[in-house]
């Protein structure tokens, strides 16, 4: 069982990877994937002759238990910037967006100088072997 996990595994990266640099090409194959998995959920539902109302329960017990039914239905973004205070962008003032502005690039700096000192110290190494 852990071989065939594994085989799965190794063939959804090398699909992944692929498919990832043609993004019209994967979300194309992706909504048609999800489209048919619904109309394979119904047509089993159809066939078990389940009722609409049993379904909305089934559903929604199901959602609850395991945490997808407000992360689908709200969002993680939505869900966080509540948690953090965050304001949305239509909310905020010119200043706000302007300071916010100017942290990401002194944090692009930061990152920018990191990335120096990792190339320097990866020249020092190569140079001495």
């Amino acid at each position: 069982m852990k071989s065939i996990f594994k085989f799965f595994d190794k063939l959804e990266d090398k699909v992944h990877s692929r498919l990832a640099r043609y993004p019209l090409v994967y979300a194309l194959v992706g909504g048609v994937a999800i489209v048919l998995f619904w109309r394979g959920v119904w047509h089993a539902a159809d066939a078990m002759d389940i009722s609409w109302q049993v379904s909305l329960i089934a559903s929604v017990i199901i959602m609850l238990l395991t945490g997808l039914f407000v992360s689908f239905f709200v969002g993680d973004n939505i869900i966080l910037s509540g948690l953090k205070h965050e304001k949305k962008l239509a909310e905020k003032t010119e200043e706000e967006i302007k300071t916010e502005k100017d942290e990401i690039f002194d944090l692009k700096m930061e990152i920018d100088e990191i990335k120096n000192s990792i190339d320097e110290i990866k020249n020092i190494v190569s140079d001495k072997k």
